[in-house]
């Protein structure tokens, strides 16, 4: 039976010094998300294990990370933060990956004022430099930012790429053309995975139905294909909007259509075969 895999979920100790980006209007989060408060709610949904991805852009996350990782083995991967832009990039990457639960890099490029971030020379030395340490990336951007993490992938066609949370489409107002563009241009690249994750908090936090998401889903479905699709809670930032079985049960009843193989690529064996996880 395939491996059922969390895709993307996060951990972290509260500090509003290190976690700016948690404000006011997200009460909930405001407290420790550690592995004893996900680990049963992966057992109610059948999951077998999850990948843990950064929330800080400080290295020292990374490294704790690890630690929970070798503490609980149902942490099967991380993906952590590394400075992609320094020029001791690749030595850092060396030290880190050298233990096995590393996975992949991400930067949070979301929040860059510079929507071309992403193709600056210091930025894409360091993703050349991924692919010694055979190391994943997680593209984490919003819609406008898509053609831009396009040209990248271009760039690199042997590197592996995943795009999170479906490039984060405006799915409160309905807007599909711009994300829809940018989704065509990044599918077309074979070396570009998509994660189903945190779309109920582009979403109405409060009012959102499951048919919200439907157009959505029926883009990234055409387009990638069940074969580079792979299941995430964004737990604990899904809290916001829903359920964490609230929002599995988004992905798994939309793609109940399918055929079971296809189902459990999904649901976890595309994420282990992306992530190389056992």
């Amino acid at each position: 039976m395939a491996l059922r895999i969390d895709s993307h979920q996060h951990f972290w100790h509260y500090r509003p010094d290190t976690h700016g980006w948690i404000t006011a209007a997200m009460p909930q989060l405001k407290r420790d998300f550690l592995p004893d408060d996900l680990q049963p709610l992966l057992a109610a949904s059948r999951f077998d294990g999850c990948v843990a991805v950064q929330a800080q852009q400080r290295v020292a996350e990374t490294e704790w990370l690890l630690q929970l990782a070798d503490q609980h083995p149902f942490i099967r991967g991380v993906v952590g933060w590394v400075d992609l832009c320094t020029r001791d990039v690749a030595e850092d990457l060396r030290r880190l990956a050298a233990h096995p639960r590393l996975r992949g890099v991400r930067h949070i490029v979301q929040d860059e004022p510079d929507d071309r971030f992403m193709l600056r020379p210091e930025f894409m030395r360091g993703i050349a430099a991924l692919a010694a340490v055979g190391l994943t990336y997680d593209i984490l951007v919003y819609a406008r930012q898509l053609l831009a993490a396009f040209e990248l992938v271009q760039r690199f066609p042997q590197q592996r790429f995943v795009l999170d949370h479906i490039g984060k489409p405006e799915i409160r107002e309905r807007r599909l053309g711009t994300w829809r563009d940018g989704i065509t241009a990044l599918a077309a690249c074979p070396n570009v995975s998509c994660k189903l994750s945190g779309m109920v908090t582009e979403a109405d936090w409060r009012a959102w139905t499951p048919s919200d998401f439907t157009a959505f889903l029926d883009v990234v479905l055409d387009r990638f294909g069940p074969q580079r699709l792979m299941i995430g809670s964004d737990w604990p930032v899904c809290t916001l909007a829903g359920s964490y079985a609230d929002v599995i049960a988004l992905v798994t009843d939309y793609i109940s259509f399918l055929s079971p193989s296809e189902r459990d690529a999904i649901l976890g064996g595309n994420a282990a075969r992306f992530y190389g996880l056992r």
